[in-house]
């Protein structure tokens, strides 16, 4: 396989994430208008995920950043700096979102005003806070365990991994305790973020047990490869 082949198969890796990730949230809203009083769940919920969408512009960067920066550790060979990158860019998200979690359990009756001064959203919205409050710590660990998969070049197993926690377990745990159980909105998001739950858990057992060393040496020797094609078509034309 050239590198374009590789280049492109990445980039459609990332976007099957991408849109893995997007749709699983647009169903979320899209089962709720489907419960009884759908009009002020759907507006709660739109401003929770608004917040949520917010706060996620910072995981976002870190899973740029970090996918960037273990990719060229692990193409330089060193994969003592890809584990520290690792760690270091976990960590930060991580105490970000414990920041904008505490922020959301201490503000939980008064977050809705930013959107509404109506009491009966303010009053929808705080139930749903604590839902929001570890949606946004989960997604601030989540993102950046992606961004290790894209630059360690994992992102066939991690797509394979979304659907599998977001469509296959998350969903249908959302459709039983929102339905069947008739906990509502709170159920559905309740499964759905269950879903999200495992799928983390997952990234990270992957992200510990990776042998760096083992990956910067495949990495290296990709790279040597693609170097020695490089020149023989440079010597051939």
């Amino acid at each position: 396989m050239t590198p374009s082949n590789i280049l492109l198969s990445q980039h459609l890796c990332y976007f099957l994430l991408s849109s893995l990730e997007n749709w699983y949230y647009r169903i979320l809203v899209l089962l709720t208008g489907n419960l009884k009083n759908a009009e002020i769940a759907v507006d709660a919920l739109s401003v929770c995920m608004n917040i949520n969408s917010w706060e996620m512009m910072i995981p976002l960067a870190f899973f740029a950043g970090t996918g960037v920066r273990v990719a060229n550790e692990l193409g330089a060979g060193n994969g003592k700096g890809a584990r520290f990158a690792t760690i270091v860019s976990v960590a930060t998200s991580t105490a970000v979102g414990l920041v904008f979690w505490s922020l959301i359990i201490g503000f939980h009756d008064k977050i809705a005003l930013i959107f509404s001064t109506s009491q009966v959203i303010q009053e929808a919205v705080n139930r749903l806070c604590i839902l929001l409050s570890f949606s946004i710590l989960l997604n601030s660990v989540q993102p950046v365990l992606s961004g290790v998969a894209v630059g360690s070049g994992w992102q066939a197993l991690v797509a394979y991994v979304n659907i599998g926690t977001y469509y296959i377990i998350g969903i249908p745990c959302g459709l039983i305790l929102g339905w069947i159980f008739e906990f509502g909105v709170q159920g559905i998001w309740a499964g759905m973020i269950g879903g999200t739950g495992i799928q983390t858990l997952i990234l990270a057992y992957l992200t510990i047990r990776c042998d760096w060393d083992k990956e910067a040496m495949i990495a290296r020797d990709r790279v040597k490869k693609w170097s020695v094609a490089a020149d023989n078509r440079r010597t051939n034309s």
